[in-house]
């Protein structure tokens, strides 16, 4: 009709906005997590700040490692989905894997949900709440243990369920060696030092010793001397071991032996660091820590030789950032040498720093642990891409081969052709 108003059409915010808006909020978020923690610090008398800083880093400093290794691994995706590498079919994943941007969604509610607890807890110890203070961590890994072990259909139940089977795989190598099997494997050799504190936070929750000094006695149960922290860290080692001498069960691959050597190799450093609570200070210093250190050099050395002759090929070191699509990142990552330097050069960097990681003896000094921790998962983040790309190589080619050997060659389609030409010949002799 004439007269009729016409209803304003509501225009949807473009999603530039929306991203912007979003970032806003995370900077908002992060300043006022860090300013309600850092004041809630200073509240404290200065004799127990160290030891609460030190407490409170325990229970959430494997989360947000764990938080760092999902964000890289969707980064790892999105490269493998830009290039020609079928993550997919080396990973024998379903239709309904997870995508990256499916991986970074699950990064950023562990990003956000972590140091909000962590705040939480900051806040509540500071103004003498300790048992609400108690129940922020206690809280914080019951619900994400729910999440990974629910058994209804939401928060991705197949890829789940697929993490969980792979990990039973890990455990218990009963059956044949898959290449996630190992891959998974090796990616836990490098968390390591993540399920030693994991460990020792639920050691605490259990024992109920969280947001109390009791834990600080070495000697206690969930103290420092603890034995069960050189048992966590040398068990995705020995895990590692297995495997292989599973896979030489298999394959008679003398290669297999080799492998498991380089994985043996991190159990003297282990455990010759968790022996300095356990000898005397002479004794330590003139006997075993020469031993430490050579066993540190040997595993560092041994497991950098591998990743460099057996796990990549130095060859087509680079072909992985050859992208479907003109990028940014082609040009600059694509056929360049100074990515080979940096490669060989950050790798046998961070394998000698994995001594350090590894050793129980030395984390007291948190931050350097944490930020060498960091820097592995950096490591084994530029692994990926390499590995993968080694593996999807092999496959492309064992599968060229195949497919070159069930058609016939040359020889036999002329030799084919030629005897056909002469039985026609032999058949118009026997009709004339």
């Amino acid at each position: 009709m004439k007269g009729a108003s016409v209803p304003a059409v509501v225009g949807m915010p473009s999603p530039l906005f929306l991203w912007r808006f979003k970032v806003v909020l995370f900077l908002l978020w992060g300043f006022c997590c860090c300013k309600i923690g850092w004041d809630s610090v200073m509240r404290m008398s200065a004799d127990l700040r160290d030891l609460f800083l030190y407490e409170a880093f325990l229970y959430y400093n494997p989360l947000l490692l764990v938080a760092l290794m999902i964000w890289l691994w969707g980064v790892n995706l999105w490269v493998f989905a830009q290039s020609s590498v079928n993550y997919v079919k080396v990973f024998d994943l379903a239709q309904t894997h997870l995508s990256h941007r499916e991986i970074w969604r699950s990064a950023t509610w562990l990003t956000l949900i972590v140091p909000t607890s962590m705040t939480a807890y900051l806040y509540l110890y500071s103004h003498g709440e300790l048992s609400l203070a108690a129940s922020q961590p206690v809280f914080l890994y019951a619900i994400l243990l729910i999440i990974l072990l629910s058994p209804f259909d939401m928060f991705y139940l197949s890829s789940r369920f697929y993490f969980l089977r792979t990990m039973l795989r890990i455990l218990l190598p009963l059956q044949a060696i898959t290449f996630p099997d190992f891959f998974l494997a090796d990616i836990f050799t490098s968390m390591s030092k993540v399920f030693s504190d994991l460990e020792r936070s639920v050691c605490r929750m259990v024992n109920r010793q969280v947001a109390t000094i009791a834990w600080f006695e070495a000697d206690s149960i969930c103290g420092s001397h603890s034995v069960a922290i050189p048992l966590v860290l040398v068990l995705p080692y020995l895990c590692r071991f297995f495997q292989c001498l599973r896979q030489y069960k298999d394959t008679k691959e003398k290669s297999c032996l080799l492998n498991a050597l380089k994985y043996s190799t991190a159990v003297p450093v282990i455990f010759l660091s968790a022996l300095k609570y356990h000898v005397f200070p002479e004794e330590w210093v003139s006997f075993y820590r020469p031993i430490w250190l050579i066993s540190g050099v040997i595993n560092s050395l041994y497991s950098f030789y591998w990743d460099i002759k057996r796990d990549w090929d130095l060859s087509i070191l680079t072909r992985i950032f050859m992208f479907k699509s003109p990028s940014t990142w082609t040009n600059l990552l694509y056929g360049r040498s100074w990515v080979y330097y940096w490669v060989l050069g950050s790798n046998l960097v961070l394998r000698c720093t994995w001594t350090y990681k590894l050793s129980s003896h030395l984390r007291h000094n948190y931050l350097t642990v944490f930020a060498i921790t960091a820097l592995e998962m950096l490591r084994r983040f530029q692994w990926v891409f390499f590995r993968v790309e080694n593996e999807w190589n092999k496959m492309t080619a064992k599968q060229n081969f195949e497919m070159s050997s069930d058609m016939p060659s040359e020889a036999d389609r002329l030799l084919e052709s030629s005897s056909h030409t002469s039985s026609e010949d032999e058949g118009y002799t026997i009709d004339m």
